[in-house]
């Protein structure tokens, strides 16, 4: 019975989860790459002139190893004092990671296609989903204080869910947006720069301030560990 249990823990320990998710993660991240390549044998002009048509795939990388790791440092950080999940987390993750998984796809049609409406509404979709993914898996585990959400401040999560929600809010507007303009659309990404900015340093405070005091900006102490 003891041996059972011990089975059953493991395979709804947070750890199993996260270090799939590092997996998957990584995966990804390298996926991206793989199109950025030059046709060898090529004469200097040819070579000139292929590496100018790299540009955009370089572009494309760039962007989404960003958008990737950035989802990766919040993945973590959800997971900070996880010691459990449950069936729903599980799923929500999983979810999550499938379309991580598939961020390599829309990358490639932004480098090929990238002045078509089609690819950037693509691109700005995927993004979108993956945020409303971590948004819901980030209140799923708030609201399971019996997985160790009860650990989470209650001020850090919020700002999460802000910095979340404008992902989503601003990738989802940016959909219907390339239809109109496809270099409009892009361009209304780099509004999450100050939007980031902002609730990124704001996290950084909340967080230093629940070390500070235990646990949580209020001054309280977090419950003991089971």
């Amino acid at each position: 019975m003891d041996g059972q249990q011990r089975v059953r823990d493991d395979e709804g320990s947070a750890a199993r989860l996260l270090a799939l998710s590092d997996g998957v993660f990584a995966i990804a991240m390298t996926l991206l790459a793989l199109d950025i390549t030059l046709p060898a044998g090529l004469d200097p002009a040819g070579f000139e002139h292929a590496l100018g048509d790299v540009v955009p795939n370089l572009w494309a990388y760039a962007l989404s190893f960003l958008v990737i790791a950035a989802f990766w440092r919040g993945h973590h950080q959800i997971f900070r004092h996880a010691r459990e999940v449950d069936g729903t987390v599980i799923r929500l993750g999983l979810l999550s990671l499938g379309l991580i998984a598939l961020m390599p796809f829309p990358t490639t049609l932004l480098a090929e296609y990238g002045d078509l409406p089609q690819a950037v509404a693509v691109y700005s979709g995927a993004v979108a989903a993956m945020g409303a993914a971590q948004l819901a898996l980030t209140v799923a585990l708030w609201k399971r204080p019996w997985l160790g959400g009860a650990a989470m401040s209650d001020s850090v999560v919020r700002n999460d869910v802000a910095d979340l929600v404008s992902t989503v809010l601003v990738f989802a507007v940016a959909v219907p947006l390339a239809f109109v303009s496809p270099a409009g659309a892009k361009l209304w990404w780099a509004v999450l720069i100050p939007v980031k900015s902002v609730t990124g340093k704001r996290g950084k405070r909340l967080r230093a301030a629940a070390q500070q005091f235990g646990g949580r900006p209020d001054g309280t102490h977090l419950p003991p560990r089971r």
